[in-house]
């Protein structure tokens, strides 16, 4: 699966974004009434509505979130799916290891991987190369 072509400005998520998030990801979309009311399922939780309605604000400026108007309400949904959005974090994530720049760090670190993931390795090595090789042929 290649990168979307449609990303968030900024990936970066706090624990009550990345909540919210995954709350849109289970339902497709909803209101800020609908997430605040299903946070606040859980008895131990207390967060006011106006809260909601503020993360959904900065998500939506971040880039992750939609808003459109229905009747008198706002609606939010998900622009990317949640496998897509793992996709990019993952991305972010390899880069900044990359990013250590020293080779001896890096061969430590995949010195210590088990086998499972040593055969990882070598299947996305090798559809590295197959999706190189089309890019070529094409």
């Amino acid at each position: 699966m290649a990168l979307p072509s449609r990303q968030p400005k900024k990936l970066s998520l706090g624990s009550l974004e990345t909540e919210i998030l995954e709350i849109l990801w289970q339902r497709g979309q909803a209101t800020a009434r609908e997430i605040h009311e299903h946070i606040l399922a859980d008895p131990d939780r207390e967060l006011a509505c106006a809260s909601v309605t503020t993360v959904l604000n900065r998500l939506t400026e971040k880039g992750w979130l939609a808003r459109y108007r229905q009747q008198r309400s706002f609606v939010w949904q998900p622009v990317i799916s949640q496998q897509e959005a793992a996709s990019l974090l993952a991305h972010q994530q390899l880069k900044a290891f990359l990013a250590v720049g020293n080779p001896d760090t890096v061969a430590a670190f995949a010195d210590e991987l088990d086998a499972s993931s040593i055969s990882q390795l070598e299947a996305i090595m090798q559809r590295l190369k197959t999706i190189r090789q089309d890019r070529e042929d094409s």
